[in-house]
């Protein structure tokens, strides 16, 4: 299904808690996830972009 979205949206990971999915996803803008999700037949209730990633390698910065 994603190639069908012409090969811009990438998913990476997902992580599952007891009531929630979050879903990790490289794409150019949150429509092209949303169309994805639609496609699926699964929610995408909210969305946010994520501007920074930080981690044990970037601690000292």
């Amino acid at each position: 299904m994603l190639a069908d979205l012409g090969g811009d949206v990438q998913w990476q990971q997902s992580y599952v808690t007891n009531d929630k999915l979050f879903c990790v996803y490289i794409a150019p803008d949150a429509d092209r996830v949303r169309e994805h999700a639609t496609r699926g037949g699964f929610p995408a209730d909210n969305m946010a972009r994520v501007m920074r990633t930080i981690d044990p390698t970037t601690g000292g910065m």
